[in-house]
């Protein structure tokens, strides 16, 4: 299958999902908190299993609603604390905090403040809110609830919720969004009902969340690649047994919404008298499973994924950052998903490479199921030499001929190991593709390699071998879908 069939309608998405959540405003009255969980863009994950799906198509539904939206962006203070890390891009909460407030006031969504949750004045906590109120962001606290979330006579009332700053609002819809899981969104959605209700405002919670789909098969590929993508939140999809109850009709949701919702119901009913909603699945608003367009490319997608998702546990695990029952977890998902390692066509050619060389080597698979391979040399690594051999061929130009001189290349490999102290002199992907962008300046064939360089978007990459971190970041700059061999050169 080519890599790049589209299986999601994108623009049926932007259009149903943005309706639906004016649905929901509408049937609350004056105010809907939206907990927005997973990420609001750059959501590489959903794009992957769901061809078609652009990274940033929450962000852009969020666009056509920005008249009546504005965002609460909320963080634990124990996280800032803890300088709790992003995984995907290695940087604190904190930081993305600031990071997020930057990127969505450029774009034109209102930002009116952020929340720092089970506040106890930790020192981290008061430098962060200084920092942000310097930038002109407001800045309120939310604190630790004795017996939350089970005493629920203490949670809604003067000393549970209500101890909580009220969070001054002026929109319709409200979305509260966070760096991570485990921030405290929906106890701020809940307090802030609690707050409006005892100011006579007639206001709603719902939630927003891609996956799993609740929509489709319970063990569909789509909703298995969530599984294999949130194995170490240990997240199990389940038959939401609420719905079943209350309507007879068979649902998808996950372990932590179906544990929470007697809770989260109780509390509803007794800050609102009567809850809206009789189970997980009606506080969602997700229409995503409405905009599969081609089952058949959505779930092989979703099964490149979940073997995709084995390799990096089983890496992970080689690194000493995961345990062997988070490995066999995501064994039992690949079975389950009816796949073996033997489906990434890239993993054999690669292999068999790294054989008829006796060295690290790595192969990719481009849209049209050409596959490339990279060998090691002694000037280049094999994820370099696999590089300019893409760009050679997305170039058309010819596989013997140089891209780049060996008088470009001899200078940066002394420079790295006479004065930056690296045993190994053979070139990192960033050094390649630096010395290429030289060369581009006084050779054709390097300016019109240089021009391909989108063309690796969306490519499959196998390596024989745990790249370094140089390596790891480059590809996924690219786009690039990388996997490695558990093992190390």
């Amino acid at each position: 299958m080519a890599i790049n069939k589209i299986g999601f309608d994108n623009d049926k998405y932007l259009r149903m999902q943005s309706e639906h959540i004016r649905e929901r405003i509408s049937h609350f009255g004056d105010k809907l908190y939206l907990e927005f969980g997973g990420k609001l863009f750059d959501d590489y994950h959903a794009s992957r299993v769901l061809p078609g799906f652009k990274p940033d198509s929450k962000l852009q539904m969020l666009l056509q609603l920005k008249d009546e939206a504005e965002i609460v962006i909320v963080i634990n203070s124990g996280d800032i604390e803890k300088n709790k890390v992003r995984g995907d891009l290695g940087i604190t909460y904190d930081v993305d905090v600031i990071r997020l407030y930057n990127i969505f006031t450029k774009i034109g969504l209102y930002v009116s403040s952020v929340v720092l949750t089970q506040y106890e004045n930790q020192p981290s906590a008061d430098a962060f809110q200084k920092r942000l109120e310097a930038l002109g962001v407001k800045v309120y606290h939310h604190y630790h609830i004795k017996g939350y979330p089970s005493n629920l006579r203490r949670i809604i009332s003067d000393n549970g919720y209500g101890k909580n700053e009220y969070i001054e609002t002026s929109r319709r819809l409200v979305v509260v969004t966070a760096p991570g899981p485990g921030s405290g969104k929906m106890a701020t959605c809940l307090s802030q009902i609690y707050h409006e209700h005892k100011r006579g405002i007639n206001a709603g919670y719902a939630k927003f969340e891609t996956f799993p789909i609740w929509n489709i098969p319970l063990r569909h590929p789509v909703n298995i690649a969530y599984e294999s993508a949130t194995s170490d939140l240990n997240d199990v999809n389940m038959i939401d047994p609420f719905h079943l109850e209350a309507y007879g009709k068979t649902t998808v949701n996950y372990n932590r919404d179906i544990e929470i919702f007697p809770v989260l119901n109780a509390m509803l009913e007794n800050i609102l008298g009567e809850s809206p909603y009789k189970s997980p699945t009606d506080m969602g608003v997700n229409m995503a499973g409405n905009c599969i367009i081609d089952d058949d490319v959505v779930c092989r997608a979703s099964k490149d994924e979940i073997i995709r998702r084995y390799y990096v546990g089983m890496c992970d695990n080689r690194k000493g950052l995961i345990s062997e029952d988070e490995v066999y977890k995501l064994e039992l998902l690949l079975k389950q998903a009816n796949v073996t390692i033997d489906d990434r066509k890239v993993v054999a050619v690669a292999l068999a490479k790294e054989q008829e060389t006796n060295a690290p080597a790595t192969a990719m698979e481009l849209p049209d199921g050409t596959v490339l391979t990279g060998r090691t040399s002694n000037l280049l690594g094999a994820s370099s030499a696999l590089l300019l051999n893409a760009l050679k061929h997305f170039g058309g130009i010819s596989d013997d001929t140089l891209l780049m001189s060996p008088h470009v290349i001899e200078p940066i490999q002394n420079l790295k190991v006479q004065h930056l102290g690296n045993n190994n002199p053979r070139l990192h992907t960033d050094e390649t593709l630096l010395a290429l962008s030289i060369c581009a300046n006084t050779d054709e064939n390097a300016k019109k390699a240089m021009e391909q360089i989108s063309k690796l978007r969306g490519c499959e990459v196998h390596s024989t071998v745990i790249l370094s971190a140089v390596d790891e970041r480059i590809f996924k700059r690219l786009g690039v879908n990388l996997t490695c061999e558990p093992k190390y050169q």
